[in-house]
This record gives C-alpha cells, sequence and structure tokens, in this order.
C-alpha cells in the first residue's frame, strides 16, 4: 500500500510560526507533525510514500531523506507553485499506484481508523463535528459519498471532510476535467465530485482526529501524544531534582538540583534546566532550550534554541525559535471573566475556543526584563522588546532579525 502525503504548503494561518518552517515540519510532541503521520500511516500498514512537498522543500528532504531511518520507502514530487490540494495531488501521478491513500500533512492520523479505510476498495472519511460550517461537509447515500459541499454557512450535514482517501488512479482524469475555483485554484474535493459520478467511495467515520490548522492546534497536539509517549532518560539528573510521572530527558540535557518536572513532559537534547524551577503536565520542550531559576513552564511548546530568563512564567503558550526572554517575563494565559481567549490568524482576530491561551510567538524574538504579555498576543518573528513592555493583540516586528 502506498500513501500520496499532501506537504507542500507554507500553512498561512499558523504563522508567525512558519516564517522559517513549513507547517509539516513544526515540532509536535518531540518531533515535525509529518514524522508523527508517516509512523502512524507506516503502523497502520503503509510501506510506500510519496510526499508532495513545496514550501521549505529542502527542510522537509534533509529530515526525512529516503526514509530508511523510519523503516519506510520515500519519493518526492515538487509543487512548485501551490496551486490547490488537486494540483498538488496531480504532481505525484506520475509516481502513483494503481490505488492509494491520500493524507494531509496537517491530520493526526487514528490508525484504527486508517486501517478500516485501506480495507475498502476506494473511500473517503469523515468525523462528527458541532460546528460543521468550518468545515467542508460530505452528502452521504446508504454510507456512500455522493458529493461534498465546501464550507457553507447552512451545512447540510455535520459529517465533516477528515482529509484522507483511498482513490483509483481514475481521480487523475476527475481532476484534469474539474473546474478552476473562485480562489484560481485546482481543489481536491472538486475532483472528489466529479469521480463520485463513476466510482462507489465508501464513508468512513473516524473515531478521533485533530487537524493541526491553528498554532494552539500544537497545544492539543502534544496532549494527545505525550498520553502516549515512553519515558527515556538520557541526560543528566542531578540529587535534588524531582521527576514525577513519564519525563523523556535527551541527550547532553542537565536537569538542576531544584527542579520539579511532573510528566508528560518531553526535553530535547543538549538543553539545561534550571536550578529550582517548574515544568508542568505536557509541555514540549526543543532541542537546545535553557529554562532558568524559578521559571514556570505549563503546558506549552518551547522550540529549539530558545532561552526563558529567571523569574519568567509561560503559559499555554508556543514559543518558536531561537526566542530570548529577559527576566521576569510573563506570558498570561487566563482572562479575568473567565471567557474564552480571543487570538490572531493571518492578521484577523479570532476565537480560539480556549479557557486558557498565553502567547504565539514566532522566531528569534527577544522580550526585556519584567515584559508582560496579555493572552492570546501574538508576536511576529524577530520583534525586540524594551524592558517593562506590556505586550498585547498582534505585536509586529519593525525590522526583524534572526540569531538562531
Amino acid at each position: 500500500m502506498q500513501a500520496i502525503v499532501l506537504a507542500a504548503g507554507e500553512g498561512s494561518r499558523m504563522r508567525p510560526l512558519t516564517k522559517t518552517l513549513p507547517k509539516v515540519m513544526l515540532p509536535v510532541a518531540g518531533k515535525p507533525l509529518l514524522e508523527h503521520i508517516i509512523v502512524r500511516a507506516h503502523a497502520a500498514g503503509i510501506e510506500n510514500f510519496v510526499l508532495v512537498v513545496g514550501y521549505g522543500a529542502n527542510t522537509v528532504r534533509s529530515h526525512f531523506g529516503d526514509g530508511s531511518r523510519l523503516g519506510v520507502k520515500i519519493e518526492y514530487a515538487v509543487q512548485e507553485k501551490q496551486l490547490g490540494t488537486g494540483h498538488a495531488l496531480m504532481t505525484a501521478e506520475s509516481k502513483a499506484a494503481d490505488r492509494f491513500l491520500v493524507l494531509n500533512g496537517d491530520v493526526l492520523l487514528d490508525v484504527r481508523s486508517l486501517k478500516e479505510i485501506i480495507a475498502q476498495e476506494a473511500a473517503v472519511s469523515a468525523i462528527k463535528v458541532d460546528d460543521p460550517k468550518r468545515y467542508g461537509v460530505f452528502l452521504e447515500e446508504n454510507g456512500y459519498f455522493k458529493s461534498v459541499i465546501e464550507k457553507s454557512p447552512k451545512p447540510p450535514s455535520n459529517l465533516a471532510n477528515a482529509g484522507i482517501y483511498l482513490f483509483p488512479r481514475s481521480i487523475f482524469d476527475a481532476l484534469r476535467s474539474a473546474p478552476i475555483s473562485a480562489r484560481g485554484e485546482y481543489e481536491l474535493t472538486d475532483g472528489l465530485n466529479l469521480l463520485a459520478a463513476k466510482e462507489k467511495l465508501k464513508i468512513v467515520l473516524l473515531s478521533s482526529w485533530l487537524e493541526i490548522g491553528r498554532p494552539w492546534d500544537i497545544l492539543e497536539a502534544n496532549e494527545i501524544l505525550l498520553k502516549e509517549m515512553v519515558a527515556c532518560i538520557q541526560g543528566d539528573v542531578e540529587p535534588g531534582a524531582t521527576l514525577k510521572g513519564k519525563v523523556s530527558v535527551g541527550k547532553n540535557t542537565k536537569i538542576m538540583a531544584g527542579a520539579y518536572i511532573e510528566g508528560p513532559v518531553i526535553i530535547g537534547d543538549n538543553c539545561k534546566i534550571g536550578p529550582n524551577c517548574y515544568i508542568r503536565p505536557y509541555t514540549c520542550i526543543g532541542n537546545d532550550v535553557r529554562i532558568g531559576n524559578a521559571v514556570e513552564v505549563k503546558n506549552s511548546a518551547i522550540f529549539d534554541g530558545t532561552k526563558i530568563g529567571h523569574l519568567s512564567y509561560v503559559g499555554d503558550s508556543v514559543i518558536g525559535l531561537c526566542c530570548n526572554f529577559g527576566a521576569g517575563t510573563i506570558c498570561s494565559n487566563l482572562r479575568h471573566d473567565k471567557a474564552t481567549v480571543k487570538s490572531f490568524i493571518k492578521g484577523d482576530r479570532v476565537d480560539s475556543g480556549r479557557r486558557k491561551l498565553g502567547a504565539i510567538i514566532g522566531d528569534a524574538v527577544s522580550t526585556g526584563i519584567h515584559t508582560t504579555i496579555y493572552t492570546g498576543t501574538v508576536i511576529e518573528s524577530g520583534y525586540w522588546g524594551l524592558p517593562a513592555a506590556v505586550l498585547k493583540g498582534l505585536v509586529v516586528s519593525q525590522k526583524e532579525r534572526h540569531n538562531c
């Protein structure tokens, strides 16, 4: 069985985290998101993969190579211009098998459901959702796909398109016949509607599903994946440090006395943690990270090369590559009125739906001492702050600096 993974897009809704990394390479539970997808697909029986790459293609190639490190075979197809999901799939036509899976590179897979999809002749996946207006939804007849309706204000169904498909090669003829969308793109779902006129497509309901399409979805993905982790201590844990629950510590990492780490937590290689800090559950810390004295980190993702200065607090936040927090930087994560936190996607203010959400911070951001960051604040890459600054809303960098 072969899988074609659509992994060419930047992930503009994930900005500023995708300034230097494509969305599929953002770290989730200690590994790039795309690696989790490949590992789970392999567990379901997939041996051969075609990765459709574009934005950040070299980053993807250098990490995965030919796939041998993961026990699979990987080939690549290049989408030079991102002209839609249908166009992305068509770039892989010459490498496609007679029957193949199509996976979106931002969907965390459910292995059991994936096996059920593979067992069909041709299939699409769906998940029942409470707010179908956010998704394309399926119309069905006797358990088979009839058509997909894209993001309607009055959806006729609550069966959301989950972005996992099992196709015959005839999908390529359908895509060539599909019209260009209003956005000027070739949409996979338009080809899917045409294919349904000739092929029976079974609808497989997924038991679990997570699309990582917004920065705070990384926090939810971390929580799911850390529950499955196996603890492994490869670094140096000093006497007087406490590790409670499942905690993984990478090579050449030093956990200093007085550190209290409450799992599940993953800490990467070459880190220095403590002394006298508190790392709370569902925190993922990358490689080459420094967590200073009397720092508290709760349910957050800290990317490679970042330094959190002493007396700081980071709650429910996603912190990009090579940031530097001045002493006493506080990322607040709870509104006084206990309402859900508002944040920003592509410059537009949106409701995150989360009661607790701290900051979303791009790469190479530096804060001055005693900086206060409001809930839901988004700080663009390269921002340098002044001491005692109060940051809120969408914080734009005046001049980008990348010190990573």
